[in-house]
C-alpha cells in the first residue's frame, strides 16, 4: 500500500511542494485526494532530500493544503495498450474520450520509452505514398524517417496532416497499416474537424486519436505526444504494424515545455525556452524508425506553425537538425490558391533517394524528380524578371520555363485535399508538364528514359 503523506506545503500554479518523503524517486507517479475524496493525478519533477516538488495534471484550484494528502505510487506514467486502442479517441493522458467502454489493456508501458538503440536500427528505405504529389513526387516520405511539415499560423496544415493519415499507405505489401494521431493544444473544431474526417471517410478504424485541447493543462501538453508514442511502439514493434505518427502542434508542446520551465524558476535559454528543449524534442523524434528483427515501423509527420514565419526560431531550428528534412508551406502559394500550399523547392526529404526508383516507385522517378525540380526554379526566376523588367525581356525558352512554373503550380501541387493520386498519375503527371519543354532542354534525364515517355500523349 503506497505510503500518505499530509505535509504539502505550497502549491504554486501547477507546482506543490511536498515535504519529509522517503524513497520517491525523480518521474514517478502520484496521486493527491482532496478533503472532497476527489483525485487528481500528478508527477515527480524534483527530488531534494526530503522535500519533492510535484507537478499536477490537472488544475490545482481547491487544493486545501492541510485536508489534502499525497500518495506515490511507485512507477513512472503508464499507458495501458491493446489492439482494441484502433479506432478510439483518448485525451492527452490516455483515458477515452469517445463515450466508448475502458480499454482492457494487454501489457502497461511506460509513456517515456526505451530509447532504441542505433545499431539495432534498419535504414529507412521503403517508399510511403501519401497521395499527395508534392510530397511522393519530390519530397518522398520513406519508411521508419521523421518528416515534419513546417506551416505558419493560418496555413492549412490540418487539411493536410488529415488528408496524410486518410490517405497514406505503404505499396506493394499486405501488412496491416495503422496511423497514431496526436493533438496538442489545438481548438475543439479543430478537434472536431479531425475526428470527423476520419470518420467520414472509414480511416478512424486502422486510427488511434490523442487530443489535447487548448484549454487542457500545460502539463497534460507534455505527456500527450509521449502516451501517442507508446501506442505506436506497441502496435509497430509487439503487433508488427506499418505505423504512421502524425503530432501537431509541436510548437504548442515546446511552449507548455517553457510554461513549466518557467514555473520551476529554471535559467531560460534562447526566446525563453529551457536548454533542454533540444534533448526533450529529440527524445520524442528518435523514437521513429524500424528496429532489426521486427516487421513494423514507425514514421514519424511532426507538424509545427513557425512563430512570425521564422525557419530560425529556435522549434523549427532545432526540429530540422534532429529530423530527416522538411516540407514547408508557403503562404504566397496558399494566397493564390494552391492547395495543399507546399513550397517545393525548399523543402527536402534526406531520405528520398532510398525510397524511389525500379522496384519500389519506377524507374524514371528520380530522372524527372531532378529535371521538375530544375525547370521549376528556373521558372520562378523567369518569372521574377518579368516583373522587374516586363515580359518583352524574356527570350522564347524563359517564357515556356514562366509557362510550366505557373502550369507546375496548379496543376501538380494544387491537386485539393480529397485527391489521392497513386504515384503512377503523379509521374505521368510530371512527365504531362515536362512536354511542355523541348527535349534538348531535359538535360537531366537519360536518352533511354526520354524515348520512352517523353512526347506520349499525357
Amino acid at each position: 500500500m503506497p505510503k500518505e503523506y499530509r505535509t504539502i506545503r505550497e502549491v504554486a500554479g501547477p507546482l506543490m511542494l511536498v515535504q519529509g518523503v522517503e524513497d520517491v524517486a525523480f518521474d514517478e507517479l502520484a496521486e493527491i485526494e482532496l478533503a472532497s475524496g476527489e483525485k487528481r493525478r500528478c508527477r515527480v519533477l524534483e527530488i531534494d532530500g526530503g522535500n519533492a516538488l510535484v507537478q499536477l495534471f490537472e488544475s490545482s484550484t481547491g487544493i486545501n493544503l492541510a485536508s489534502s494528502k499525497v500518495r506515490f505510487l511507485g512507477r513512472s506514467m503508464e499507458l495501458g495498450v491493446s489492439e482494441d486502442m484502433l479506432s478510439r479517441v483518448f485525451d492527452g493522458l490516455g483515458r477515452p474520450i469517445d463515450k466508448g467502454p475502458d480499454i482492457l489493456p494487454e501489457q502497461r508501458l511506460d509513456i517515456n520509452g526505451l530509447p532504441m538503440n542505433p545499431a539495432a536500427r534498419n535504414y529507412p528505405q521503403e517508399f510511403i505514398q501519401t497521395g499527395v504529389s508534392a510530397i511522393d513526387g519530390l519530397n518522398t516520405l520513406v519508411r521508419g524517417q521523421k518528416l515534419p511539415i513546417f506551416s505558419a499560423s493560418g496555413l492549412p496544415h490540418a487539411n493536410l496532416a488529415a488528408q496524410i493519415a486518410r490517405q497514406a499507405k505503404v505499396r506493394g505489401t499486405t501488412e496491416p497499416f495503422a496511423v497514431v494521431f496526436a493533438a496538442m493544444g489545438i481548438t475543439f473544431e479543430e478537434a472536431n474537424f479531425f475526428t470527423e474526417s476520419f470518420r467520414e471517410t472509414g480511416a478512424i478504424d486502422r486510427t488511434v486519436m490523442f487530443v489535447n485541447l487548448a484549454n487542457d493543462p500545460a502539463i497534460e501538453r507534455i505527456s500527450t505526444p509521449r502516451m501517442a508514442l507508446t501506442a505506436a511502439e506497441y502496435l509497430a514493434f509487439e503487433k508488427d504494424m506499418h505505423v504512421l505518427v502524425i503530432l501537431t502542434d509541436i510548437t504548442n508542446y515546446a511552449d507548455s515545455l517553457r510554461e513549466v520551465s518557467a514555473a520551476r524558476k529554471e535559467v531560460p535559454g534562447r526566446r525563453g525556452y529551457p536548454g533542454y528543449m533540444y534533448t526533450d524534442l529529440a527524445s520524442l523524434y528518435e523514437r521513429a524508425g524500424r528496429k532489426k528483427g521486427k516487421a513494423g515501423s514507425i514514421t514519424m509527420i511532426p507538424i509545427l506553425t513557425m512563430p512570425e514565419d521564422d525557419k530560425t526560431h529556435p522549434i523549427p531550428d532545432l526540429t530540422g537538425y534532429i529530423t530527416e528534412g522538411q516540407i514547408i508551406l508557403s503562404r504566397e502559394l496558399h494566397r493564390q490558391g494552391v492547395e495543399p500550399p507546399v513550397d517545393v523547392l525548399p523543402s527536402l526529404s534526406r531520405l528520398k533517394d532510398k525510397g524511389i526508383g525500379e522496384g519500389k516507385t519506377r524507374k524514371d522517378h528520380a530522372n524527372t524528380m531532378n529535371q521538375i525540380f530544375a525547370a521549376y526554379a528556373r521558372g520562378k526566376e523567369a518569372k521574377e524578371l518579368m516583373v522587374v523588367l516586363g515580359e518583352a525581356a524574356l527570350t522564347d525558352i524563359d517564357k515556356l520555363y514562366a509557362g510550366f512554373s505557373d502550369a507546375f503550380e496548379k496543376e501538380y501541387v494544387s491537386q485539393g485535399y480529397d485527391t489521392n493520386r497513386d504515384i503512377e498519375d503523379t509521374l505521368n503527371l510530371g512527365w504531362k508538364l515536362l512536354n511542355m519543354l523541348p527535349r534538348a532542354e531535359l538535360k537531366r534525364i537519360k536518352d533511354e528514359l526520354l524515348d520512352e515517355f517523353y512526347g506520349k500523349g499525357d
